[in-house]
């Protein structure tokens, strides 16, 4: 793989080398360079189109074409006559500037090619069809051959180094903005623009008085001409493999008018195929940010849903059932309607087998090996409306409401070589009422308002049992725990059960004014505030052999078991920032202050702290560029914890891990500095962007962790020592003709002071990751992209230290032959060194074959292969504060169905 990799990469030097280089200048009739003209260059023996490029602001273009080669240059420019001209290559490189007339006629100018790409200010605007050679199907596909767009391996869309946050079709949010539904479901066909708004702003008024310079948004410009227009396809399919039929049915329809749009994602399949993942769900925050994200206060309200033990991505079965509807109606101009509804079911069973080894060995915690199996079943729904009413430029109404529900179960038998076996059930029907109100109001040219707030109902209520085998003819190593407990230690087994209920309910408000005091600088006061309050019980049980509850007292905490406890938090804080513009640099330096109050009542004693805080923050952008800019950042967070780490009663987090609270835990404060570096230039075909990022937690909530055998009691305190973590990210990327080269690097860093047995020890992690790869973006010829990912990994761990080398090339092939036939597949080896001269590796391989008449045929025919080796497991090595880990997850066997696709 390396050889081929290498082979691929001398290719794409020679062919960069092989071809002639025009360039020059263009400027208009006063001699003054124009800036952002389209220069493009069509091969007249085959009509298309050679090479395209951007004039920089100093009016310069290049382009690279083919040897004795004939080629008609266009140059247009907003306002200026296209010009045109018939143009000859030789041997040489050639350099020609060009002049271009005012054009007085109204008259639009046909051009006989479109731009690939076009910058207008803050948007760059991409012609989809310039990147497509027909092996595309999904908008992803398209995305993935944009000069400056990555799809990262979280499946979100990136631009230029930033994460895309919000996905817009024909100007109408698709799904309240979900960058991963849209590109995974949106047909490629139906795609005619595709449009990064940079510097993006949901509110037009604060457009010119806040710091947008991260928000990326996305808007998809169909192709259909008419009002009123249907498109989308269905896809069902069918297999079978050695174990059970396979089936699959995804209907994806989509509807869009001047007036109102319908869509609709449907997913039906035992394949294992994944259109949102139980995490993607979770994490699917229908747009809301809380107005405390810039005020300096973290508070955590904790996640106590239930935590799968798989990903759906490794499994041994899934089951899948999506639903999903999303709507947009515009009754007026002044008002907007729209929501979704998301509906989603899986029901999947797992297996993996590991080998844990502790950190220190002097520490006499014995090495476990465990073989886990697990059923598990989430049904998750999800439904937000909301509204926006905007009469004029100077008023804007927001409302949103969201709400959310999910049943979920996990049965998880374990065996362990220290404990034995194990039987676990976790259940939780969680659910959660989010509301959000904003509102914009524009006094005049100088005077902004803006109201933003946020209310969160959320009820959760983990089950938790555990059944455990008591060896009465001599001791278990659960035997000690079960007797701190005070479990029966007579009967055969240990069958613990735990109920949970956590209820929050937090109000998260703040009033902004601007005040604008010149066209270079404005003035933002901030008050606001944070009030929350969560109520957090629980209790322990042993099931006995008559079918009676034990209510247990342990011998260790006092005997706290339960947990009765009501914990309140305040934040009333004022916030000054001055925004100003002074040539290259945008400054905005600020401070808030805040008066926190805190309180938590349990076991008929209150405990308080009330409190002031001066938090500064600075932010500076020099704009190098119009397409080149350095950000740098420093603020500091106060950081609260929930309410499960103050409540002072015993919490199972499972059998092997218990924990109980400080009811005198304070905040902790962190110290960040981030640093932001982005270039896009169409010039050379070059983009690169860098991002850094360092912080220090001082008082940090650290666990105090005591082990008896594999089993872990931990309780909290605030740690005296600073923890640190840095992280650097980079990429280059390079387009030479038809071929893009790019290269990722990243690093991390972290220093993590944990305590086990008593004793302090320093935890260091370093990782460094190499990314290199190239691909071809020809429209006739065969395409490929290489990948190589190599990864070094060091753990120093007090007592054992950890090296894991990875390396790991991939590859993906796609071809469209005859005008009809697609074929795609991609493979990738994956091989970790343990540092001990030990090495593990595994390989997956995918490949799908389709027919379709032409690309505007209705029907299309598929047969697609996934794990075309019959891969049983993949291996995965790690470490943490705690162990270092080794494991192997059982994963679904060879798959072959055959697929029928009908588009409308």
């Amino acid at each position: 793989m390396k050889k081929i990799f290498f082979i691929a990469l001398l290719f794409a030097t020679c062919n960069s080398y092989a071809q002639v280089k025009l360039e020059g200048v263009v400027r208009d009739s006063l001699n003054q360079p124009l800036e952002a003209a389209n220069v493009i260059a069509i091969n007249q023996e085959t009509s298309g189109l050679e090479a395209f490029g951007v004039t920089t602001t100093e009016g310069r273009y290049r382009l690279d074409l083919g040897r004795n080669g004939t080629y008609k240059i266009q140059i247009s420019y907003v306002g200026m006559k296209t010009f045109t001209e018939i143009l000859s290559t030789k041997e040489e490189n050639i350099v020609k500037d060009y002049t271009l007339e005012a054009d007085n006629v109204l008259e639009g100018v046909e051009l006989v090619y479109e731009m690939p790409v076009q910058v207008k200010g803050d948007t760059v605007v991409y012609n989809a069809d310039s990147f497509q050679n027909g092996t595309e199907r999904k908008l992803e596909d398209v995305l993935e051959k944009l000069p400056g767009v990555e799809i990262n391996e979280e499946g979100q869309i990136e631009v230029e180094g930033k994460v895309v946050n919000k996905l817009m079709v024909n100007g109408k949010d698709f799904f309240d903005g979900d960058t991963k539904l849209a590109s995974k479901n949106i047909p490629s066909k139906a795609v005619d623009k595709i449009q990064v708004l940079r510097n993006y702003s949901e509110v037009g008024q604060l457009r010119s008085v806040t710091n947008n310079q991260d928000n990326v948004a996305l808007n998809i410009k169909l192709k259909e001409g008419k009002e009123n227009f249907w498109f989308g396809d269905v896809t069902v399919g069918a297999g079978s493999s050695p174990d059970k039929e396979l089936y699959l049915v995804q209907p994806k329809l989509f509807y869009y008018s001047p007036k109102y749009t319908l869509n609709f994602i449907g997913d039906i399949n035992n394949t294992g195929e994944v259109a949102l993942t139980r995490r993607d769900i979770r994490n699917f925050g229908g747009g809301f940010r809380a107005p405390s994200r810039s005020s300096g206060t973290n508070i955590n309200l904790g996640d106590n849903s239930l935590n799968f033990l798989t990903s759906q991505a490794n499994a041994l079965e899934i089951e899948n059932k999506l639903a999903t509807g999303n709507f947009s109606y515009s009754p007026s101009k002044a008002l907007d309607l729209s929501g979704f509804l998301i509906y989603n079911s899986s029901r999947i069973a797992s297996r993996q087998t590991s080998f844990i080894q502790y950190t220190d060995p002097e520490l006499g915690i014995p090495d476990e090996a465990t073989d886990q199996s697990s059923n598990e079943r989430s049904n998750q729904g999800l439904l937000k409306l909301s509204a926006r009413y905007q009469p004029n430029l100077n008023n804007q109404l927001d409302y949103d409401v969201l709400g959310r529900i999910s049943n979920d179960r996990q049965n998880q038998n374990l065996l362990s070589s220290v404990v034995g076996n194990t039987e676990q059930l976790d259940e939780v029907t969680p659910y959660s009422f989010n509301q959000n109100l904003n509102y914009y109001y524009t006094l005049d040219d100088k005077n902004i308002f803006a109201l933003e707030a946020q209310h969160l109902l959320r009820n959760e209520d983990p089950f938790y049992n555990a059944i455990l085998v008591n060896d009465p003819a001599g001791p278990d190593a659960f035997d000690t725990t079960a007797e701190a407990l005070g479990l029966d230690t007579s009967l055969n087994n240990y069958d613990l059960g735990q109920n949970r209920r956590i209820k929050s309910n937090q109000l998260d408000a703040k009033l902004d004014y601007y005040h604008i005091l010149n066209t270079k600088s404005n003035l933002n006061l901030t008050f606001g505030t944070i009030l929350s309050r969560q109520e957090f019980n629980s209790n322990i049980f042993q099931f006995l052999d008559d079918g009676s509850r034990l209510e247990p007292t342990p011998n260790f905490n006092d005997g706290l078991a339960e947990n009765d406890t009501e914990y309140n938090f305040s934040d009333i804080y004022l916030g000054v920032h001055y925004r100003v513009r002074m040539g290259k640099f945008t400054l905005t330096p600020g401070f808030s202050v805040h008066a926190y109050g805190n309180k938590n009542i349990q076991f008929g004693e209150t405990f308080k702290d009330n409190f002031f805080r001066f938090l500064p923050d600075f932010e500076t952008r020099i704009q190098l560029k119009k397409s080149e800019s350095l950000t740098l950042r420093y603020n500091m967070l106060n950081q609260f914890t929930d309410v499960t780490r103050l409540a002072e009663g015993i919490v199972l987090n499972n059998f092997n891990s218990i924990q109980f609270g400080q009811a005198e835990l304070q905040n902790a404060l962190s110290h960040n500095i981030n640093l932001f570096y982005s270039s896009f230039n169409l010039f050379n075909y070059t983009n690169v962007f860098a991002r850094a990022s360092y912080s220090s937690n001082i008082d940090q909530i650290r666990g105090l962790t005591t082990f008896e055998n594999v089993i872990r009691t931990s309780t909290f305190f605030n740690s005296s020592f600073a923890d640190e973590n840095v992280n650097v990210f980079g990429r280059v990327q390079r387009t030479f003709g038809k071929i893009r080269a790019t290269l990722n690097a990243s690093f991390n860093y972290s220093k993590i002071n944990q305590f086990i047995q008593g004793q302090r020890s320093l935890n260091e992690g370093y990782t460094q990751t190499y990314t290199p790869g190239i691909r071809t973006n020809y429209k006739i010829a065969p395409n490929i992209s290489l990948r190589y990912r190599y990864s070094v990994t060091n753990n120093n761990q007090g007592g054992r230290s950890t090296r894991f080398v990875t390396n790991a090339p991939s590859a993906e092939f796609d071809a469209y032959i005859w005008k009809s036939v697609t074929f795609r597949t991609n493979y990738t080896y994956t091989r970790q060194d343990l540092g001990n001269g030990q090495s593990q590796s595994f390989q997956n391989w995918d490949a799908t074959l389709s027919y379709r008449k032409d690309r505007d045929a209705k029907w299309e025919y598929e047969i697609r292969a996934t794990n075309i080796l019959d891969i049983d497991s993949q291996v995965r090595n790690s470490a943490n504060n705690l162990s270092v880990f080794t494991s192997e997850t059982f994963i679904q066997p060879r798959f072959v169905t055959f697929r029928l696709v009908y588009t409308l």
